[in-house]
């Protein structure tokens, strides 16, 4: 599992970094990390907040986060039914 997040941490470091060549790695994180709202020291900035940051960073600011949009619904009556298990999948 480890191994399937450093690939998709790499790959998508890779695209933002081709697009920013000019910064080093630590200023490309850094900057990623400001972007994502991280406070504090560089040692603190997570994988999961990079690869989120990543991967909603070109996004419309509406769209839904990756790993959340199979739960979500529109219509908020419909997900409380499917939430109370009124209405089925």
């Amino acid at each position: 599992m480890k191994c399937h997040r450093i690939d998709e941490l790499i790959e998508l470091l890779q695209t933002a970094w081709e697009k920013e060549s000019d910064l080093n790695l630590l200023e490309l994180l850094i900057k990623l990390g400001k972007e994502a709202g991280f406070q504090g020291d560089l040692s603190g900035l997570s994988d999961e907040i990079l690869i989120y940051h990543l991967k909603m960073r070109e996004s419309d600011k509406n769209e839904v986060i990756p790993g959340l949009k199979k739960d979500y619904e529109d219509d908020f009556k419909t997900a409380i039914l499917k939430a109370r298990g009124i209405i089925k999948d």
